[in-house]
This record gives structure tokens, C-alpha cells and sequence, in this order.
């Protein structure tokens, strides 16, 4: 593992939040309609006037404070038609909790980044986890924390996967929750740890040879603890303000909560906040959340008049900036539309992803072993999920029979399933393998979610620990996934076909519910 020096191009970023110069720190907030601000916090007593900033011209205010020193903690009490609103920091790296106060960072080292060697796209073997209950002990209270994920890394070495995919870790509200719900984009969850608990997991997960790919979420903030909302006490219509659309655009399934994707400053800040994940931790990729409802109010495909053209543009605009900044960064979009655009480049009018969660695979191969009856399974369904692309591109999917989503909000672990309330039964054990099967051998990039390795079968809550126990229990499963991670990497030199673009249906017999395919790379 080699240093290399890369410098992250600036020109096109102006630097906000609390930034070091040569005698403090310069404060720099976004606040065009607030008729004065102030910097409050340790290094002021708190005092409400003490520090006054000066307004720009593009909206931002900002001040030198020369005894503002990192750990010392500050807010934003920003008056407009004399009202005080008291603000945590947007572009905060660290803050007490959700909704206490930001902290200053220490200023990081010039940018030495490790060459990490990504796996090809076509041989990556990606493990979805949640940190927060895949580091937790039975025995502890609390979530788990990036220190104690990290302890479990050398895990999933042994289990072969080469990446790892973290479910959102952006601080949220309280210190349960799946993440998807962020209320400060920029800090790292507080009951996770310090910032530098996760640039030690990054750097732990690359010595062990596993990447990191991270999980965003830009269709929404908050609703919980979202100091963004009407954050200089300008809104329209009761909306959330400067950050947010404030007409019929702001609405999405999680709140009324949708950014303004056409708004400049807006789009710095998700392209700034995407850009940092990658220049202060050395990730090696990021998962979009719900991209369907970036690009559309509805989150619907051919829905023209609910389309929004600026949060295509900005996935555009984000994913070519990364991709200049590090070139083999992996780029995974949710969208469960099953749209191909999704993974054109920006060139072709795309959105630039690298692939997509396969919803065409998920859904019809789970309700192919789910079904109880065999004259009702649908083996012509099963085969369209075997042969299904985007854009003749095996690997513009990501395929999987479980994830965070298909395990809870009232669907469970395949084995509970197909057999509830006997998940260890040898039924649900011979259908949960025959899925992995399908995952390690059909064309695609095949993802497990924790657990699914060794049997777990409680369906997914962020406040309950993995059953670890199940490992020896189902020593045989446990050793199956290892078998097929192995073959799926040709790791006995036999098997390279299962990395390839081609794939053909040999047999098919819808009585017998049978279905053959055949695997190749070329020749």
C-alpha cells in the first residue's frame, strides 16, 4: 500500500462552517435573509453579542475569532425581524449530539491519501451492515460503535466479501436508528464515535483488503432535530426555507423535508457534503438513498410534470466530480424503479452511477421462494430476473435477497419467511441457500445484509444485536457463503465464468419448477 499526495481541486467550493486560518478559526455561515449574526459559544461565554459577523455579498456571513480553539463548542444565533434563532452549524464535522451544539474539529494533516485497490467491478461481493447493531454485544446498552465494528472486520475478511456497504452514519436523531434520517449530513453520528473513529475503520478496512462504500441520503433531511429548517427564519408557504423547496416540491414519503436541488447554494452543500466522505476519510464509494425521488416529486418513472430536472443534474454533477477526484470510486444508486438511465453516463444523458439495486431480481426471486405451493410459482419470472440488465450491462446491478428494506417494516429474514416461526427448519434452510445460490451465480454484484451468513432470522431493528451465536450454530451455512464467495472470485481457478457478462437459460420446466443457466466470461 503506497502514499500518494492528491490535492482535492477547491476553486469551485467556498469553504463554510468553522475553517482553521493562521491565528483561529474563520466562520463562515450561509444566512441570506437574517438581519444580524453572531458567533456564540465556549470561547465567548456564550456571550449573545460578543461576536458579530460581517454580512457578504452572497448571502454568507463570516468573522475571524482568534481564541476559537477545536473542541470548543459554538452556535449560530442569527436575528431576522427580531426574532433569535439559534443554529447548530450546517457544515459541522462534529457536534455533542443532535440537537446540542456543534465542536471544532482539529484541523486535519495536508491531504496523504493510501492507494486502496479496488476490487473490478465485476468482482466485488458487497456486505451491507448497520453499524450500530452489527459492533453490539447482547450485553450492551447502547448502539454499537465504529471502534467495535472495526474489532469485527477481520470477520469479514475471513468470510471473503470485498466491500463493505455502512448504512447511513451522518448524526441523527437520538442514538437508535437506521440512519436514514440525518439531521447534520456533515457530522458523524455522535454515539458512533469521533470523526477519527471512523478514519480508523476506513483505514482497518483497507489493510484487511475490504472497501467502504457508504450510504447518503439527499432525498430528505431530518424530520427530527433539522436546525436546517427555516434556518434564517425566511421561509414561503410554512416550508423549511432556504434549504428546502417551499411549494408542492418539498414533500417526500419521510417529510416535507426535500432539498431545493435548483438552488446554488443547496447544491454545494449535498456536492460538498458528498466530496468530504471521500477527501477526509478515504472512502471508496457512496450509495445514494432513494435516488427515485431525486429525480422525480413521486419518486415515479415517464412522470414528466412531477420530473425534477435539477436533481437529476445535480446526481450528474456530483458523480463526475467525484469520479475526476478519485477515479474508481464505486457509485451505487437505490432506485427501485428499475430505470436504466440511472447507470448511463452524464455523456449519454445519464446520471453517472456505476449500477443499481436490481429491483426486478429481489422481488421475483424472494417471491419465487417464499411461495409455498409449487404450481404457483411463476418459473418464467424467475427467468426474466436471471436475465435482466441495464443497458447490456451485467454488473449496472446490484442484486441480493436481502437488505435492510426487505427485512423489516413487516417483511422478515427469508427463512422466517418461508417458514414462520421455524426459520431453522430444513425447508427455510434449503430455500434461504438456494437463494444464495442464485445471488453468487446469476449475473450482477451480489450483496448480503448482516446475518444472513449464519441464518439470523429476526427481522432487522436498529436497537438488537445480530445473533452471533448463530455462527456456530449454522456452522454448515456459514460455510456454504464462504464456499460460494470463493467460487464466485475463482478463487480454485475454475470458476472465472461466474465474474463474466454472459449468462443463458439451458432448461426450464415450470412443472418441475427447474431452471438451468449457463455462466460464461468468453469463449
Amino acid at each position: 500500500m503506497s502514499i500518494i499526495r492528491r490535492e482535492i481541486p477547491m476553486n469551485s467550493i467556498q469553504l463554510k462552517g468553522a475553517v482553521p486560518i493562521s491565528d483561529g478559526y474563520r466562520f463562515v455561515v450561509w444566512a441570506p435573509h437574517a438581519d444580524k449574526v453572531y458567533v456564540v459559544g465556549t470561547f465567548n461565554d456564550w456571550h449573545k453579542t460578543r461576536h458579530l459577523m460581517h454580512r457578504e455579498s452572497n448571502g454568507c456571513w463570516t468573522l475571524d475569532i482568534a481564541n476559537a480553539a477545536p473542541g470548543d463548542e459554538y452556535r449560530y444565533r442569527i436575528i431576522r425581524n427580531n426574532n433569535e434563532y439559534l443554529k447548530i452549524d450546517p457544515y459541522a464535522r462534529r457536534v455533542t449530539h443532535s440537537a446540542g451544539n456543534a465542536i471544532i474539529r482539529k484541523p486535519q494533516r495536508k491531504i496523504e491519501l493510501k492507494t486502496f485497490d479496488m476490487p473490478k467491478i465485476n468482482e466485488l461481493i458487497i456486505y451491507e451492515l448497520h453499524i450500530g447493531t452489527f459492533a453490539k454485544d447482547s450485553e450492551k446498552t447502547g448502539p454499537g460503535t465504529l471502534a467495535e465494528a472495526a474489532a469485527r472486520l477481520p470477520y469479514l475478511r475471513d468470510l471473503g466479501v470485498n466491500a463493505i456497504e455502512i448504512m447511513p452514519l451522518a448524526e441523527f436523531a437520538g442514538g437508535y436508528s437506521w440512519g436514514y434520517n440525518p439531521s447534520h449530513i456533515f457530522a458523524v453520528e455522535s454515539d458512533y464515535g469521533a470523526p477519527k473513529a471512523f478514519e480508523a475503520f476506513v483505514e482497518k478496512a483497507h489493510k484487511l483488503g475490504l472497501a467502504v462504500i457508504l450510504d447518503v441520503v439527499y432525498n430528505h433531511f431530518g424530520p427530527d432535530d433539522l436546525d436546517l429548517w427555516q434556518f434564517d427564519g425566511w421561509s414561503e408557504n410554512g416550508k423549511g426555507g432556504i434549504y428546502f423547496y417551499n411549494d408542492a416540491r418539498s414533500e417526500t414519503p419521510w417529510g416535507d423535508t426535500r432539498p431545493d436541488y435548483g438552488r446554488k447554494e443547496v447544491r454545494d452543500y449535498i456536492r460538498d457534503n458528498a466530496v468530504m466522505w471521500f477527501k477526509d476519510y478515504n472512502i471508496d464509494g457512496l450509495r445514494w438513498d432513494m435516488t427515485a425521488f431525486i429525480r422525480n416529486v413521486y419518486g415515479q418513472n415517464n412522470d414528466p410534470d412531477n420530473d425534477l430536472p435539477d436533481g437529476w443534474s445535480l446526481m450528474q454533477w456530483i458523480n463526475s466530480d467525484i469520479k475526476r477526484m478519485k477515479s474508481n470510486a464505486i457509485l451505487v444508486a437505490e432506485d427501485l424503479q428499475d430505470n436504466p438511465y440511472l447507470t448511463e453516463s452524464a455523456d449519454e444523458n445519464g446520471a453517472g452511477f456505476d449500477t443499481q439495486w436490481g429491483a426486478s431480481f429481489v422481488h421475483a426471486v424472494r417471491a419465487a421462494l417464499i411461495e409455498p405451493d409449487d404450481a404457483a410459482r411463476n418459473m418464467e419470472t424467475v427467468k426474466n430476473a436471471i436475465l435482466h440488465t441495464y443497458n447490456s450491462n451485467a454488473f449496472n446491478r446490484v442484486i441480493y435477497t436481502e437488505s435492510h428494506d426487505e427485512v423489516a417494516n413487516g417483511k422478515a429474514r427469508v427463512p422466517e419467511e418461508v417458514s414462520p416461526g421455524s426459520a431453522d427448519s430444513l425447508i427455510a434452510k434449503k430455500k434461504s441457500a438456494l437463494g444464495a445460490v442464485m445471488v453468487f451465480s446469476v449475473p450482477g454484484i451480489p450483496m448480503l445484509f448482516q446475518g444472513q451468513e449464519f441464518l439470523e432470522d429476526r427481522w432487522f431493528d436498529d436497537q438488537y444485536p445480530l445473533d452471533w451465536s448463530k455462527k456456530e450454530r449454522f456452522a454448515g451455512i456459514h460455510q456454504l457463503y464462504k464456499d460460494l464467495i470463493a467460487l464466485r472470485l475463482n478463487r480454485s481457478g475454475f470458476t472465472k465464468g461466474l465474474a463474466g457478462q454472459n449468462v443463458q437459460i439451458m432448461h426450464l420446466n415450470q412443472t418441475e419448477n427447474i431452471i438451468a443457466w449457463h455462466r460464461w466470461e468468453s469463449g
